[in-house]
């Protein structure tokens, strides 16, 4: 999960979120960040198969905007 300079979370999955957040960061990443900067890297976990990771992250993206950052703190 990412924080962006308007304060949203965007989430995602890749095989190297470090090297993917640098993708986002120079405007090669997600369309989502053509309207919005990437700031930091707020959560991230694994390693899993791609199966895992899409259920991991589809459960992610339907949570409140609350509760992932309660996540993305680790309570």
């Amino acid at each position: 999960m990412i924080l962006t300079k308007k304060g949203k979370i965007y989430t995602g999955i890749s095989t190297d979120c470090e090297r993917r957040f640098k993708q986002h960061k120079s405007g090669k990443g997600a369309r989502y960040f053509r309207t919005d900067i990437p700031l930091k890297i707020i959560f991230k976990d694994g390693p899993f198969n791609r199966s895992e990771a899409s259920k991991i992250e589809s459960a992610i993206k339907k949570l409140s905007s609350f509760d992932k950052r309660k996540k993305a703190m680790g309570t």
